[in-house]
């Protein structure tokens, strides 16, 4: 048994059944223990799995393309700042400033990197050594103070630990309980009544056997995110649906996956520490509670969709025109942007908080906002 396992199994003997957020919670950021927390986590083609940033450069060039325009939009302010959370091994954010720099843009913007993992942090540095004066380390927003800018993060929300339920009778809870040295779920009614009130607030119908999570996490984001930013944009990328296509009934065991080595799985209570634990994420909570704090949801789509509305035809005609193996390269590309790829099945949003309504090109093509 390894060391966290035994950590959680102390914990529930000595103070009784936990939530599965709570388990989760340690599952992946217990200190020196959890997935994201431990020296031993890998992030792309050796570790568990891959985000689009692993896939291919033109990402984070794309990316680029858009802060420059949230930047033009905000040509105003002295200092515009991206906030990047859950930046893995720092691809995104290096090919990002690869792309500002060739514009010429670094001297007028700051990036920070929001990570809590020290050994992650040391290979970030690492890779970006030749921006080390552009780049600032955090391990918490309660570190910066009152900031404009942006606000990323690519597969960032879809690892906030959730509440699993299930409806019954009436709604229960999924706690996690010990029996010896195995770990077990067991029911019971809902910790708090935070978990009803969000069923309520997406006048969500849930039949008898239904199960699936409630991410509350994203709502104390956008407080850490309120306390800091006073004008700027939010850059969500993730997988997810709008909540009509999260809750129905095609769905009606969840979207919880484990991924250990590649693999996929739907049992979280082993490889604990050692495997990621997601849950899709409900867009239509990001915009409702982001209004909540003044935050207008400029745009929603796929992320393929938002890629070739920003132009990324052009950056491949570029390619073809340089690169030695353009087949290959393009190879990878498509799986940016084509249907059956994460393309396809991640989404992007883009809200605002400020004076203005800015129009982004990203959302020229198809903008979904109204879905959710």
């Amino acid at each position: 048994m390894n060391a966290l396992k035994q950590k959680i199994i102390d914990n529930i003997k000595k103070e009784g059944p936990i939530t599965f957020e709570v388990f989760m919670e340690m599952a992946l950021y217990e200190p020196g223990l959890g997935y994201y927390a431990s020296d031993n986590t890998e992030i792309g083609r050796a570790g568990d799995f891959y985000t689009s940033q692993h896939v291919h450069s033109i990402f984070g060039t794309m990316l680029g393309k858009q802060i420059e325009e949230m930047r033009e939009a905000m040509s105003e302010v002295d200092d515009f700042v991206v906030v990047e959370f859950g930046a893995g091994e720092g691809y995104m954010c290096k090919d990002i400033l690869d792309y500002l720099n060739k514009r010429n843009l670094l001297q007028t913007i700051s990036y920070v990197l929001v990570e809590i993992n020290p050994f992650i942090q040391k290979r970030q540095k690492k890779l970006l050594e030749n921006y080390s004066d552009k780049v600032k380390w955090v391990s918490s927003l309660r570190e910066l103070g009152n900031i404009k800018g942006c606000i990323l993060s690519n597969e960032l929300l879809d690892a906030f630990p959730v509440h699993l339920i299930e409806m019954e009778d009436d709604l229960k809870e999924i706690y996690v309980s010990a029996d010896n040295n195995s770990i077990l779920e067991i029911k019971g009614y809902p910790k708090t009544t935070a978990l009803t009130d969000y069923i309520k607030e997406f006048s969500l119908q849930l039949p008898k056997g239904f199960r699936t999570e409630i991410n509350l996490k994203v709502k104390e984001w956008f407080v850490s995110i309120n306390d800091i930013l006073s004008e700027g944009f939010i850059l969500t990328i993730d997988y997810g649906f709008p909540a009509s296509d999260y809750y129905s009934e095609d769905r009606n065991r969840g979207t919880l996956l484990c991924y250990y080595k590649h693999q996929v799985s739907e049992d979280p209570f082993v490889n604990i520490g050692e495997q990621d634990i997601t849950a899709h994420v409900n867009f239509s909570s990001v915009k409702k509670w982001g209004e909540e704090f003044g935050f207008t949801t400029l745009g929603f789509c796929q992320q393929g969709i938002f890629l070739v509305s920003l132009g990324i035809d052009q950056m491949i005609q570029e390619i073809a025109q340089t690169s030695d193996d353009y087949i290959f390269e393009v190879a990878k590309i498509k799986r940016l942007i084509f249907p059956g790829t994460i393309g396809e099945t991640h989404k992007v949003m883009i809200q605002y908080k400020g004076s203005a309504t800015p129009e982004l090109r990203g959302f020229l093509m198809k903008n979904q906002k109204n879905k959710l």
